[in-house]
């Protein structure tokens, strides 16, 4: 898993964050500054990227906290296998399986041959986008 630790007072809204193993995108974050003594406190609301379920933490903001580490890579669709698509990384030439996106306008546009950008984020694959001026003519 390739994680870097940051200090959760530091990230803001859109930045990512793993929360209960799972990477997220911040959408909500609240700072409260609780009583005399207390620490203030981080209210952070996220989506998860893979699953798209709604998370929730609320910890101290000095507390350390993973950042998913986010490679973005363009890679071609080979095969389209029902669920999953076949893609070949554009610069390693490495064939893998991904998911289907559940965006349905982004899933029609995959078809063998097409190019697309997708994010290895903590090892696993998820396609974002068609990358436009590739070699689909």
């Amino acid at each position: 898993m390739s994680v870097n630790y940051a200090t959760l007072g530091e990230l803001k809204k859109g930045s990512y964050i793993v929360i209960d193993g799972e990477p997220c995108r911040i959408v909500e974050m609240s700072k409260a500054k609780t009583g005399k003594h207390g620490s203030a406190k981080a209210h952070v609301v996220a989506i998860g990227l893979f699953t798209g379920q709604k998370k929730t933490l609320v910890a101290p903001v000095d507390a350390r906290v993973q950042v998913p580490v986010i490679e973005k890579r363009h890679a071609q669709v080979l095969a389209d296998m029902g669920d999953s698509l076949q893609l070949m990384d554009l610069e390693s030439y490495d064939t893998f399986e991904v998911e289907k996106p559940d965006d349905e306008q982004l899933a029609s546009k995959l078809q063998p041959g097409v190019q697309v950008e997708y994010w290895l984020i903590m090892g696993r694959p998820k396609i974002i986008r068609v990358r436009s001026g590739g070699l689909e003519s």
